[in-house]
């Protein structure tokens, strides 16, 4: 009789994780999608242990909410839960640039550079969202702290879910690019106070043309609702 591996379970809901997270992050998955647990079992052919397991740790990271009489489902979040996030993400990033800047190299320099490129190259809005991720990954990544980054990258995918789409209507890519080159030339010339205070206030620029565009957006609204 084959015995099962104690580590299997674990492996089998952290790749279901994964492959549910990607697709949400990504778009895929529309906020309110329904995540039923025996069609995610069949699809991954798997039980509904590391199902739940999963859907529980997405949960966790408010990708997912519960509710009583649909189940699972994705998570929408409004815009003082998305300023929060961005609040969070002003003291992971900063905190992991005053680890990174002393410890980067050439290289760390043109991964950075690389993905700037690819960056200006592409008229696709959903893959400056992703190199928007890919450039504030690589600039953390220095910092040489596992944990950091993980976090870093859990509240970045969480907001840019949200605010890629908002953003690009507001500013384009030539406000963001320009941020990203000069927070890369700051980074080359191993200015961390420069690179500290670039990168909070480019994150809080994110954040006021949110508030904006949610402003400006209930303006229409209230404009087009008819007087009784």
């Amino acid at each position: 009789m084959r015995v099962r591996s104690p580590s299997a379970p674990q492996a089998l809901h952290q790749t279901i994780r994964e492959v549910l997270r990607n697709e949400i992050l990504s778009g895929k998955l529309q906020a309110g999608h329904q995540l039923r647990q025996d069609a995610l079992a069949e699809r991954f052919q798997a039980s509904r242990i590391p199902v739940r397991e999963a859907l529980r740790q997405l949960e966790s990271e408010g990708l997912v909410v519960h509710h009583l009489n649909r189940g699972a489902v994705v998570a929408g979040m409004n815009v003082q839960q998305i300023c929060e996030l961005l609040d969070i993400r002003v003291a992971l990033e900063c905190h992991a640039a005053r680890l990174a800047v002393p410890n980067m190299v050439e290289r760390d320099f043109e991964a950075m550079e690389r993905i700037l490129e690819a960056y200006a190259a592409s008229d696709v809005v959903a893959d400056w969202a992703e190199y928007n991720r890919q450039f504030h990954l690589a600039l953390s990544a220095p910092a040489n702290n596992g944990r950091l980054r993980r976090l870093i990258e859990e509240y970045c995918l969480n907001t840019d879910r949200y605010t890629h789409v908002a953003m690009s209507e507001a500013t384009g890519r030539d406000k963001p690019m320009e941020d990203h080159y000069a927070l890369l030339a700051a980074c080359r010339a191993r200015d961390v106070a420069r690179v500290v205070a670039l990168l909070e206030e480019h994150i809080d620029h994110t954040r006021r043309e949110l508030l904006a565009t949610a402003r400006e957006r209930a303006m229409g609204e209230a404009a087009e609702t008819p007087f009784v």
